[in-house]
């Protein structure tokens, strides 16, 4: 067998392999005489059968297999022996194409193989961590926003009538053609007009209703309405109005914190102020961490694999021609062609996913079971009542786990290069923080 280079340019790497027709029968004999002593043939007790015999009935297909193991243990022995690590399959075809049995096999092989990352002092990086306090006009602003929430309703004054945003408490017998239907009898059912929690047009036809009133409310069932027996159904509601209340904000104190989980309001108010700077230290992470890769991008340089930039520039041109065409849903559109600032956005997450993934294998970062099974469970809760179908779909698909893996493991090389670099805080407000979070979206 014999491996010759036909190229050797930047990244990329060609050979032409040649296996002799003498190497190729030996491998063929080679798996004869391996299966010899489990073969039953008519006429021959199991083991016997001559290998003449074998090899005329069972040579062709086990010659097929010994010329692709035979190709596939050449490249592999060359990319230990070199140290090469292919950017994408390698690409193969057979040189001699009017190969017949008894000749012997060329293969031209070509790949880009991944580039040499260099090492880099991660302590000469300079970053500063935005960090913001939660003021007490921030809490106040979340316990007003709770006790709008946690909306109370007071009686309105005799007489008044009900408007879009009142509470009435009614009961109600709904008909058709006389007879009442099955769910279509409440008593003391509090509904909020203007809510659309009810049957389109039932909310409008309480507009102006008073206390003590009774009211027939004529309405047609939708179409789509999902009890079958009701879709597209007259339907005649006979409602009596038993009280008509205007909304009011909760009290600010102990027992709106009680309705929040709080044992007290200065209690509540700790939570507030967690949630909040938790919610500050995120956004702050995402700015150090754009800064932190902008840093990298201009510190790191070295050769790309031209086909990772090409698939790169054009995914980034095809998600983005969606996002300004959502009305196509599938893929039957005009040849998407990336453009410069296209190939040029690829170059960086390309040059970056490299750098990242090669600091962590250096650095044995990795996601654990425990760390992969608790992200696919929290996007499992993002569907309520699907969640085991949820949990089954993504322990059965490898490449979705890669994808839920894939952003965890980036995190903590991050992470990792954060505590080897300058990083030093700075105490800044609200208002400067949202500004750099708002000037990722511009930049993205």
């Amino acid at each position: 067998m014999q491996v010759k280079e036909t190229q050797n340019e930047g990244l990329k790497r060609g050979y032409a392999i040649t296996i002799t027709a003498d190497e190729l029968d030996a491998k063929v004999s080679e798996k004869l005489t391996e299966a010899q002593p489990d073969i039953e043939m008519k006429g021959f007790r199991k083991g016997k059968v001559p290998l003449a015999l074998l090899r005329k009935q069972f040579g062709q297909r086990l010659l097929g297999e010994a010329m692709q193991e035979s190709i596939d243990g050449a490249l592999n022995k060359h990319l230990e022996e070199t140290g090469d690590r292919p950017a994408a399959q390698p690409q193969m075809k057979m040189a001699n194409e009017d190969w017949k049995e008894g000749d012997d096999v060329e293969v031209e092989v070509s790949y880009e193989k991944l580039p040499d990352i260099p090492e880099t002092d991660f302590s000469d990086i300079a970053l500063e961590r935005m960090v913001v306090k939660a003021d007490e006009a921030s809490v106040q602003e979340a316990l007003e926003n709770l006790a709008k929430n946690a909306q109370n309703f007071n009686d309105r004054e005799k007489g008044a009538k009900a408007e879009e945003g009142d509470q009435v408490v009614i009961d109600f017998i709904g008909k058709i053609d006389g007879e009442p239907f099955e769910g279509g009898t409440a008593e003391d059912y509090p509904l909020v007009l203007g809510s659309n929690s009810f049957i389109p047009g039932f909310e409008d036809g309480l507009i102006g209703v008073t206390e003590g009133e009774e009211k027939n409310v004529e309405i047609t069932f939708p179409e789509d309405y999902q009890a079958e027996h009701l879709k597209g159904k007259a339907a005649v509601f006979e409602t009596t109005v038993k009280a008509v209340k205007a909304p009011a904000d909760a009290e600010i104190d102990d027992e709106l914190a009680k309705q929040f989980g709080a044992e007290d309001l200065d209690a509540l108010k700790t939570q507030i102020t967690e949630r909040l700077e938790a919610e500050y230290q995120g956004a702050s992470r995402a700015v150090t961490k754009r800064a932190l890769l902008d840093a990298l991008d201009k510190a790191v340089s070295f050769d790309l694999p031209e086909s990772l930039v090409e698939a790169e520039a054009q995914q980034i041109a095809h998600q983005l021609w969606h996002e300004e065409h959502p009305e196509v849903e599938g893929h039957d559109h005009p040849e998407i062609e990336a453009t410069e600032d296209h190939k040029q956005l690829a170059e960086r997450r390309v040059k970056l996913g490299l750098l990242l993934a090669d600091v962590g294998q250096k650095n044995d970062v990795s996601v654990s079971d425990a760390e992969l099974t608790q992200a696919i469970m929290n996007q499992a809760r993002q569907y309520p009542g699907q969640e085991r179908q949820f949990f089954e779909f993504a322990q059965q698909n490898a490449q979705f786990r890669q994808q839920v893996q894939a952003p965890i493991f980036e995190d903590k090389v991050v992470d990792h290069i954060l505590e080897a670099a300058n990083v030093t805080e700075k105490e800044v407000s609200k208002d400067d923080l949202q500004k750099s979070v708002e000037a990722l979206d511009d930049d993205a």
